[in-house]
């Protein structure tokens, strides 16, 4: 679908959300003509969409100097599609697209009626905890997205108790946040949860002092009982929340998009179960199934994901215990596959060195998913897999950018939310590209 063509439909979606504004049309607790799914948080009412818009991965155009801008024409359709179609919880950070992200989705989300969606935005304050430096922040958040009061704020990516104590306690923020939720200019105050089942159990014995509105963890059919090595088992951490009756948010239902672009054999799996849906909807089905999930984010960059994801959710039809087996047992399978497990969320970047390590990835893992890992040289297909290899490795990744500029430095590492050894897997792969290059 070409920009005109998008635009030209989401106009129209647009047009008719503006004449049914007064029967709802996404406005949160309102009765809507959509089909979307909805959530209620039991302490507010809010009716929230289960369907969220997480606003990571907004849409770019390349300038002629080669460097790529967000493209606000086209968030501004994708916004008003989405609110159209009763998508009303919009999830967004300082840090993501180089610190723009609040102040694009602030100006697409501001030509219309405040009551209409839920904003939620996170203390992002990695760089520098400093109280001086965190507050700043908190005052930017509410400046760029041109709100007087925040939805659903977040501690961003805490892993355990002494994270909350280094970036939040000590320098007097959570206190404040505290005193603001009170005044009303956060309605919710909860964290987003990068770490282990010790580091969680830490932060949960918490709730009776902070009293967390919310959690947003990682949850998907691979992580709900076959997590990353650092990663704790999603099904753990929801029934802990579920038993403390805290809602909870879903990030990474499609695990940086590996679920939506399975293997074969296991796009093949699901096809042969329901040849009618698309890969990404049954990671979505299982995502959204437990009752205590709020809403589950995707961040939808183009129209087709947008619409894809709305047929899903509109409405959502639950997986039975049989599905939600055999979607398990489908991530078992998934194991097998050597893929490394980033989710290209770009919290390793920038690299000092330039090195573009989740572009590195998703092309390593594309090619795992694709059979086009040359590994032994008397094999029929070698000469094919290693030229596809090569060939769509030097269109993905700039010359800049590659796996050799990699020197080990090892500061990707501690960012990383995945726990991935970075500077190994990315030594493993360009020693990988040298014997391919070296072979032909």
């Amino acid at each position: 679908m070409d920009r005109r063509q998008f635009l030209k439909i989401t106009g129209l979606s647009a047009a008719a959300c503006g004449v049914g504004m007064m029967g709802g049309c996404g406005n949160p607790g309102k009765e809507t003509e959509v089909q979307m799914t909805y959530r209620t948080h039991p302490e507010s009412g809010d009716k929230v969409s289960l369907l969220g818009y997480g606003c990571m991965r907004w849409p770019a155009v390349k300038n002629e100097d080669g460097t790529e801008t967000v493209d606000q024409e086209m968030v501004n359709a994708l916004v008003d599609h989405a609110l159209a179609n009763g998508v009303n919880y919009f999830d967004a950070a300082p840090m993501y697209h180089d610190g723009e992200c609040e102040r694009i989705t602030g100006e697409a989300l501001s030509r219309h009626p405040r009551e209409s969606y839920f904003i939620a935005t996170k203390l992002s304050n990695f760089k520098d905890a400093s109280a001086e430096a965190s507050m700043q922040m908190y005052r930017k958040s509410f400046e760029d997205l041109r709100t007087d009061y925040i939805d659903y704020y977040l501690l961003h990516s805490v892993k355990d108790a002494e994270t909350l104590q280094k970036r939040f306690i000590d320098n007097g923020m959570l206190d404040f946040l505290l005193e603001e939720r009170k005044a009303g200019r956060i309605r919710h105050l909860g964290f987003s949860f990068h770490g282990n089942q010790k580091g969680f159990d830490q932060l949960l014995a918490l709730h009776e002092k902070y009293h967390w509105d919310f959690v947003q963890i990682q949850l998907n059919y691979s992580d709900w009982t076959h997590p990353g090595r650092r990663n704790s088992q999603a099904q753990y951490l929801y029934g802990e929340l579920e038993k403390a009756d805290i809602p909870v948010i879903v990030m990474e239902p499609l695990l940086g998009g590996r679920l939506a672009n399975p293997p074969k054999n296991i796009a093949d799996r699901l096809k042969e179960k329901d040849p009618t849906k698309s890969m990404a909807s049954w990671a979505f089905r299982f995502a959204g199934t437990p009752p205590k999930i709020l809403t589950v984010l995707s961040g939808m960059t183009y129209m087709e994901h947008l619409q894809d994801n709305l047929n899903t959710f509109s409405p959502l039809k639950a997986m039975t215990e049989a599905e939600m087996a055999f979607m398990d047992d489908t991530a078992a399978l998934m194991e097998k596959y050597p893929v490394i497990k980033c989710t290209r969320c770009q919290y390793c970047m920038p690299c000092p060195y330039g090195v573009d390590i989740p572009g590195i990835f998703t092309h390593y893992n594309k090619c795992v998913n694709e059979g086009f890992i040359a590994e032994n040289t008397r094999s029929t297909d070698y000469r094919k897999a290693r030229r596809a290899y090569l060939v769509s490795y030097d269109r993905t990744v700039g010359k800049l950018s590659q796996a050799d500029r990699c020197i080990g430095c090892n500061k990707c590492v501690r960012k990383c939310p995945q726990g991935i050894s970075i500077p190994y897997e990315i030594r493993k792969i360009d020693r990988y590209i040298e014997e391919l290059r070296r072979k032909g």
